[in-house]
């Protein structure tokens, strides 16, 4: 996932959303560190962050709220939607037409969509779901995504098995 002409931010619900990169200051070496041991374990202390990159707790605790409130950084549970009742998830390839953003905008706003992508290739846009069953994901597609007003087509990838789920890429 390439995020070289974006940054990204929290709305106030968790929504991770898209915004200029050009608002964000770049992170000193000290924020990455504290970055990378939030990564390994987002519940890991402020005291034992302070040790691990060698400033005060109360100096943490403050880089950790400018880094949440900036949109740098989320502390969020990810689950494993199979073990907390939704038992299909799939990756939707849309081809769209016309201006992408209203189709944007249409995804991001449907609970049941929790990653979207404008991408260059056989899809314009991509589209991670997550639902209660099949049943649910056949009324989604119909009845609601590919009702969306610019979408030309969509194919469907249903996840058979999640193999790997990570987010400890670190820093740049």
């Amino acid at each position: 996932m390439s995020r070289s002409t974006s940054a990204l931010g929290a709305d106030s619900d968790g929504t991770v959303t898209a915004r200029n990169r050009a608002a964000s200051t770049p992170l000193d070496d000290v924020s990455k560190a504290i970055i990378e041991q939030l990564q390994q374990d987002g519940r890991r202390p402020y005291a034992t962050i302070a040790a691990a990159v060698g400033l005060s707790e109360a100096a943490v605790r403050q880089r950790v709220s400018r880094l949440i409130g900036s949109g740098v950084v989320q502390i969020v549970a990810v689950t494993d939607p199979m073990q907390v009742g939704f038992s299909r998830q799939a990756m939707i390839g849309i081809k769209a037409e016309g201006n992408l953003e209203p189709v944007v905008a249409a995804l991001t706003a449907m609970d049941e969509v929790d990653y979207v992508v404008i991408t260059a290739g056989s899809f314009d846009i991509l589209a991670e779901v997550v639902c209660e069953d099949d049943d649910h994901l056949l009324s989604l597609l119909n009845h609601r995504i590919r009702t969306i007003e610019g979408i030309a087509s969509t194919e469907s990838f249903m996840y058979l098995k999640l193999s790997k789920q990570t987010y400890t890429w670190g820093t740049r």
